[in-house]
């Protein structure tokens, strides 16, 4: 957590005992976090679309075959219908917001263009979705100890297999989060 109590680029783990369907056993990127709220990325839940698809969707003429092989992930249950790029520094994009000096998170359509033609980002990853907290809400969520915050990293973000993430992340706090009980508790 930063200085000022945001939790841009922290990775949210889900407790064990996260009842949500939503948001059980998930890795979440926050992206964004002031007054008003926050916007998080879940980056550990591929669904079985794949860059192909979305590129047939918005009709992308003979798009890069192995750009087209990239998972498309479920980032949240808000906004299902949009599309989100987490990506590295080295590009920039039209509507493009600084998660940290490694990590970008663009929604402008110019990105899916330039993966099409193989000229993207290095390292992405591709959502449909978003999680949503409105001001306070995800305050409230950590003091109820329904996630454990880390701060992210690019190898998590971008090179950990989706199925490792989880527990990857928590491991960073050296904690093995399979061992945890469901049940929170406060001294």
């Amino acid at each position: 957590m930063q200085s000022d109590g945001s939790l841009i680029n922290q990775l949210l783990i889900a407790m064990p005992g996260m009842l949500d369907p939503n948001f059980s056993t998930t890795v979440t990127l926050i992206c964004e976090h002031n007054d008003e709220g926050a916007l998080g990325i879940v980056i550990n839940r591929p669904t079985t679309l794949k860059l192909g698809g979305l590129f047939e969707q918005l009709s992308v003429d003979d798009p890069d075959p192995g750009a087209a092989l990239s998972p498309v992930l479920s980032g949240g249950p808000v906004g299902t219908e949009r599309g989100f790029v987490l990506h590295g520094p080295e590009q920039s994009y039209e509507n493009t917001l600084a998660v940290s000096q490694d990590i970008r998170l663009t929604l402008s359509r110019d990105i899916i263009d330039a993966m099409a033609t193989g000229a993207g980002p290095a390292q992405s990853l591709i959502a449909l979705g978003y999680a949503g907290w409105e001001a306070g809400q995800l305050e409230e969520e950590m003091l109820a100890n329904s996630w454990l915050s880390v701060p992210a990293t690019p190898e998590i973000v971008f090179d950990t297999p989706f199925a490792d993430r989880w527990d990857s992340a928590a491991r960073t706090l050296g904690i093995d989060i399979a061992c945890m009980s469901p049940d929170a508790g406060h001294a």
